[in-house]
């Protein structure tokens, strides 16, 4: 007779402790089979995976997953001294291990995104305060070169443009442009060296 059909002769009368008997019933779909290796090794599953993890939370969900891997794979589980535990340790193990590792990349993702999100806000006042000095020296430009700022630099105008809007030629905007933009230069170059 095969050990299965000695397996399946066995009366289940509830009481039988052996993890090898529990193990075969619990492959053939008996879950109060599997409830009971669940009791029996619920508790070191959970602390290998504690030992790992040292959070309370984050050991039950390993633990849990420990459990559903055995169920799914249950049929190619092999026994070490008539025990599932060996297993059952070594896949806690592995599975706080990926767990930890999990949460590690998770953090580093969150730092990355917190340095990412602290770096937009340092370009941003730093784009603010270059725009504030801009804004200061163009309010010292006379007139006219204010006007052929706006239109030509913050604008979208060409030289041919402004100088009809403005009555000058193409050549006093191109002259006018360039000093303003010497001096712009100067002027900013002095506040990146204060900053």
């Amino acid at each position: 007779m095969s050990p299965t059909a000695t397996l399946d002769a066995r009366p289940d009368d509830g009481d039988d402790d052996d993890d090898r008997v529990l193990l075969h019933r619990a492959a053939r779909g008996d879950r109060r089979a599997f409830g009971r290796l669940y009791d029996r090794h619920v508790r070191p599953v959970y602390w290998q995976a504690y030992g790992v993890l040292r959070d309370e939370r984050e050991a039950e969900d390993a633990t849990q997953d420990v459990f559903v891997t055995m169920w799914h794979k249950i049929r190619t589980i092999t026994l070490v001294d008539e025990s599932v535990l060996p297993w059952l340790l070594v896949t806690a193990r592995y599975t706080a291990l990926n767990a930890r590792r999990s949460r590690l990349r998770r953090r580093a993702d969150e730092l990355d995104e917190r340095l990412a999100s602290d770096e937009v806000v340092e370009d941003e006042v730093e784009a603010g305060l270059v725009r504030a000095e801009i804004d200061k020296a163009t309010a010292m430009l006379s007139p006219v070169d204010r006007r052929l700022y706006e239109l030509c630099v913050d604008g979208d105008h060409t030289y041919d443009m402004a100088a009809r809007e403005l009555g000058v030629s193409h050549a006093v905007v191109r002259n006018r442009l360039s000093r303003l933009r010497t001096r712009l230069r100067a002027d900013l170059r002095s506040v990146k060296e204060i900053s």
